[in-house]
């Protein structure tokens, strides 16, 4: 019972991460669920080479640090998506993810500062009434990101996985072949060319 890789790329990163290990697990994760990239804005410390990193996904995937929100650059079309605990953030499973998406967290026992809000064109919320974890808030907004963009078998309506695989894409007779339409009769005349 296959799936399919969502559509796009995304990256993310942290604001004032001061914990190396947590920025570690984030990045293990990371690359766990496929991103492009991951990055860094003002650490409030070196991160350097985390040892929870178990996976080496510096060695598969980019991590850029920035010195500030301002300094802060993404690809062309690449949108911004904060995450932050606030009364008018967009609750996660109420998000239309954005093809192509950088997400950026706070620092642990902090929030986004209102440089880096300001940069964002969204700001999602995990609905929860604590906080938890940098790299397990992380996690939940790539694991939310993979459901809704992938290509998964339905659910059941009872408890249980999926009795029928996910079904392959269906694709109409091909319409050229070798630069002619397929299926034109010779000396037929279209309805354009007859007017």
């Amino acid at each position: 019972m296959g799936s399919r890789a969502p559509r796009g790329y995304f990256g993310i990163g942290v604001e004032g991460i001061s914990k190396p290990m947590n920025f570690g697990n984030l990045m293990r994760t990371a690359h766990g669920f496929g991103a492009s990239f991951v990055f860094t804005v003002a650490p409030a410390r070196v991160i350097g080479e985390p040892k929870s990193d178990t996976t080496h996904a510096r060695d598969h995937m980019p991590w850029y640090s920035f010195a500030s929100p301002g300094e802060l650059v993404l690809p062309d079309e690449c949108r911004p998506v904060g995450v932050e605990l606030t009364e008018d953030a967009v609750e996660l499973p109420s998000f239309r993810h954005p093809l192509r998406a950088a997400y950026v967290l706070g620092p642990e026992g902090g929030s986004l500062s209102p440089a880096m809000v300001a940069q964002c064109e969204f700001v999602v919320k995990i609905p929860i009434h604590i906080c938890i974890n940098v790299a397990m808030a992380g996690a939940v907004v790539m694991y939310d990101r993979m459901i809704s963009l992938g290509r998964f078998a339905e659910r059941p309506v009872g408890a249980g996985g999926p009795r029928e695989a996910l079904a392959e894409p269906v694709h109409g007779k091909p319409v050229y072949s070798g630069g002619k339409r397929v299926g034109e009769k010779r000396g037929r005349r279209s309805r354009r060319s007859a007017r």
